[in-house]
């Protein structure tokens, strides 16, 4: 049987910032290939390379060296209209601080990207409730943030990032303004659309326990990979009975 191709393949990418003496190489040399389906987590000090990494991955950066492929096209050479048309089609974001809109409810937090593509009301109220229940607050959907808990807050932002279909889910410390329980209930469910849905994960957290859930784990020092650890078996998933975020 042939090998799916690679989602996304990086070849010896590189990111320099400044020129001359004040330059500074916070990507070195990167080599990595991610199938459709993969778990990633991406781990280091401050100062490793991690967030550049995953900016660059979400087209939010560009390379300055090396090769980016996404499928086949070659996210280097695309210009900034480009990329925009990228993570709008194909990635997901989940970040820390959830970056909800405050007066504004659950179900309109998650139709934000799909009034960005110009869908009418009807279909993006559809399409918002499907990935309310999907992250299990359908009854939810009225609340504001304020009206919601941390963790309820960030599976809103899930359902944001997942309401266009994307291909990848970027999730930039999603647990990192949670407490234990509702970090592994987010995990948990981060875990599921993986899963079940064949979601592509890309996380970056300094939290082994929250890597642990990753199929493989990508550990970075001074811009280069100094680790790259693949688990046939990941965290299992928590039962039914867990703390409800």
């Amino acid at each position: 049987m042939t090998a799916a191709a690679p989602l996304i393949r990086l070849s010896a990418l590189t990111r320099v910032y400044g020129r001359g003496d004040t330059a500074v190489a916070a990507l070195r040399g990167i080599d990595l290939s991610l199938c459709q389906g993969d778990f990633l987590a991406i781990m280091g000090a401050s100062g490793s390379g991690k967030s550049t990494l995953m900016n660059i991955l979400g087209c939010l950066d560009t390379p300055s060296g090396g090769e980016y492929r996404f499928g086949a096209i070659a996210v280097e050479t695309l210009n900034q209209t480009q990329r925009a048309l990228l993570r709008r089609h194909r990635l997901g974001f989940v970040f820390q601080g959830f970056n909800l809109l405050a007066r504004t409810s659950a179900q309109e937090n998650v139709e934000l990207p799909l009034l960005y593509r110009g869908l009418p009301a009807a279909r993006r109220r559809e399409a918002a409730l499907a990935a309310l229940d999907l992250v299990g607050l359908s009854d939810r959907a009225g609340h504001t943030p304020a009206e919601l808990s941390g963790g309820q807050q960030q599976r809103v932002a899930i359902a944001r990032a997942i309401v266009t279909d994307p291909a990848v889910l970027l999730a930039d410390e999603p647990t990192g303004n949670l407490d234990t329980a509702r970090s592994h209930a987010i995990m948990d469910l981060l875990t599921r659309l993986n899963r079940e849905r064949g979601l592509t994960v890309i996380m970056v957290t300094h939290e082994e326990d929250m890597a642990a859930y990753a199929g493989r784990t990508l550990h970075l020092r001074d811009g280069l990979i100094d680790r790259d650890s693949g688990r046939d078996n990941a965290r299992p998933l928590l039962t039914e009975t867990a703390p409800c975020c």
